[in-house]
């Protein structure tokens, strides 16, 4: 490869230095962000035989050119293209400013809520726990603490871990937050553990305690401010720990050396507290009592089109937070014996979404993914929406809005039935048992439509559309490592790592290869089992041919070894992944497993280092295939010839059973170039 030359062809493919607004690069790909993405010469770029294919993603164009030839060629693009060089993180950045603003809200929430999914997600299950434990008439007239009261102070301390999350999810919400922002994380928590300090009334009594005029007020230079927590709340600490971060970095410029480690955390705190109690809360407060209000007015006021307008923004306000106020308005409802219509509507919309995020855990292939989207669609189906929402599906936007759809008409259904529920409870598939005896039927049988439109909607989308968006958040969920294994590979083990010193007895004995490698361009099996077509596999990126052509297996035992007489390229310090250069000039690469990156080495044993000659049928690698399947991985090794472009053809063999050593891919050379007279 002549670096300098696919550097300035890429460079003019894409519309020069002047359309490339940020430039960076991986293990194998460039990563360009495009001022304008209309001027790239797409054609130009497919039939470049030193470009192994492109893709836009994460708002950045990216140029696959492979590993040991990208780093080489992205410097001739710096050096003599004038191209300006920024890190993979500041690419990142610059491309995510270029999304509109309700997408970059969404992903900086998303950001700040993914690290804390495990405890919301523990403390929503554990809440469905709880009502399970205490719901009158569910298992007769009794609840089950009823009929078994030694249980009933397990459960109540059930009730206590559970809502220990929600109730301080200020703070959590406020270190999560101050890391996304760049504040100090402990400050941030700090913030958020002021707002609900138990010197202050908490925001689920504040109704009833300023209704009975024993809510406390401090005068701040003239101001009356209501001293009012702010529990469960969302959008008010998200706001604060913004604000401090903007002021601690602010201090951080002006003062230096101990005055900035004495008077930078000093007047950050002063001046967020300021902030967060005299203006940003009592603004907050003010919209949710707007909210609640308004909600009510329309519903009683709308009919069937209010139910459907409640059933669309309840999830909205989840997001906000808001929700916590509903409670205020519904009491009264319930004790003037008219009934709650925010109870049944919530229900609607919470199942909605657990429906979306089912659809999501049935249709993904990435065992984290997998995971969260599980956890969360239980939760959600059980009343507690915030881990579907925040960790799922608005992170790949479509389940949610889905969802949203099928809550309106899960709300319209409330609204023509006229449900009406008698008691507080989960706001879930157990919800009935606060809904009016009358109205239980056709409570259940809203439910189960909503439930049954938002799981078959999503599920059609995630067939077609949502594809791409669940490979990204595959890719988003995994770090820098999970990006590289759709790519293939990076640098080799490091000197003294596990890797590089369960490989190195291979290199004792140096390997001759027989003459005849030289015009050898056969692939074979580098491990028994079921060959399929490439296109069968369920990674995008493999499946489109984009690395190359080939063939995948799904292994059903052995070690894998290699399939040609070469070298190794190579060898990920993981072992998931291995690049060969046959001696014919065949490059070949080995995906062992789907996303196996994320494994970090475990159930794999690597047995050649990057450098080392290799003959057909020597073990590159050793793997608990039974392990690794068990840890929810999906097997299907691809084997695909990387540099596909420069062969005249790719021949691979028909589907079927395969044993280590069969012809699995034959590439065919390109003929000469004839002299030009």
């Amino acid at each position: 490869m002549e670096h300098s030359e696919v550097a300035s062809r890429v460079l003019a493919a894409v519309g020069g230095k002047d359309n490339i607004q940020a430039a960076a690069h991986c293990a194998t790909r460039l990563r360009l962000v495009l001022v304008d993405q209309g001027q790239v010469d797409q054609a130009a770029l497919d039939n470049d035989p030193d470009v192994k294919g492109t893709f836009l993603a994460g708002g950045m164009y990216q140029i696959i050119i492979g590993p040991g030839d990208v780093d080489v060629v992205f410097e001739h693009l710096v050096k003599d293209g004038g191209v300006v060089e920024v890190s993979k993180d500041d690419a990142k950045q610059v491309a995510a400013q270029q999304d509109n603003p309700l997408v970059r809200l969404i992903k900086t929430i998303a950001d700040i809520f993914v690290p804390i999914l495990p405890a919301l997600i523990a403390g929503g299950l554990m809440m469905a726990i709880n009502n399970v434990l205490t719901a009158e008439g569910l298992f007769g007239e009794k609840s089950v603490v009823g009929m078994f009261p030694a249980v009933a102070d397990y459960a109540a301390m059930i009730n206590m871990i559970s809502s220990a999350a929600f109730s301080f999810l200020p703070v959590l919400v406020g270190y999560s937050a101050a890391k996304r922002f760049g504040a100090n994380v402990y400050l941030g928590a700090a913030m958020g553990a002021a707002m609900v300090s138990p010197e202050l009334t908490n925001a689920w009594n504040a109704v009833a305690t300023q209704q009975a005029g024993e809510l406390e007020y401090w005068n701040v230079f003239g101001l009356q401010v209501a001293q009012v927590g702010y529990q469960a709340q969302v959008i008010p600490v998200l706001v604060v720990t913004w604000l401090l971060s903007v002021i601690e970095k602010r201090c951080h410029k002006i003062f230096k050396g101990t005055a900035d480690f004495l008077l930078s955390p000093l007047i950050t705190m002063l001046l967020t507290g300021f902030l967060a109690f005299v203006i940003v809360g009592p603004i907050t407060r003010i919209g949710a009592d707007g909210i609640t209000d308004g909600l009510q007015w329309l519903y009683t006021h709308a009919g069937v089109f209010g139910g459907m307008v409640f059933g669309l923004l309840y999830s909205p306000i989840v997001v906000t937070g808001l929700h916590q106020s509903f409670p205020a308005v519904e009491l009264p409802l319930i004790a003037d014996g008219v009934g709650s219509f925010i109870f049944p509507i919530a229900s609607m919309a919470n199942v909605a979404q657990g429906a979306a995020c089912l659809a999501v855990f049935l249709k993904a292939r990435d065992a984290k993914l997998k995971g969260i989207s599980g956890a969360s669609a239980a939760s959600a189906l059980f009343g507690i929406t915030e881990p579907a929402i925040f960790g799922v599906n608005l992170r790949l936007r479509w389940p949610f809005f889905i969802g949203l759809g099928c809550a309106g008409i899960g709300g319209a259904l409330i609204a023509l039935f006229k449900v009406r529920a008698v008691a507080l409870g989960a706001a879930g598939l157990i919800g009935f048992v606060s809904i009016r005896t009358s109205d239980i039927v056709l409570y259940l049988t809203a439910m189960a439509i909503t439930f049954a439109l938002s799981l078959a909607a999503n599920m059609a989308y995630a067939s077609t559309r949502g594809k791409a968006s669940l490979a990204l958040a595959k890719a988003d969920a995994t770090t820098e490592q999970q990006e590289a294994a759709l790519v293939a590979l990076t640098e080799d083990a490091p000197v003294g790592s596990a890797a590089a010193t369960a490989a190195a007895p291979a290199l004792a004995t140096p390997v001759a290869l027989p003459d005849s490698a030289a015009e050898d361009r056969t692939v074979t099996a580098p491990v028994a089992g079921q060959a399929i077509a490439l296109d069968q596999v369920d990674d995008a990126t493999f499946a489109s041919g984009m690395l190359g052509k080939g063939m995948a297996i799904v292994p059903s035992q052995g070690p894998v070894v290699s399939p040609v007489d070469g070298t190794v390229m190579v060898a990920f310090p993981t072992a998931h992944a291995y690049a060969l250069r046959a001696a014919s000039g065949v490059e070949v690469l080995i995906h062992i497993g789907m996303d196996t990156v994320q494994l970090q080495g475990q159930h794999f044993t690597p047995r050649v280092v990057k450098g080392q000659q290799v003959r057909r049928g020597d073990v590159l690698a050793e793997v608990d295939w039974a392990a690794v399947a068990a840890a929810g991985y999906d097997l299907t090794t691809p084997v695909v010839i990387s540099n596909t472009k420069k062969m005249a053809s790719v021949e691979t063999v028909e589907p079927g059973q395969v044993a280590v050593g069969d012809q699995l891919v034959t590439a065919v050379a390109k003929p000469p170039k004839q002299p030009t007279a």
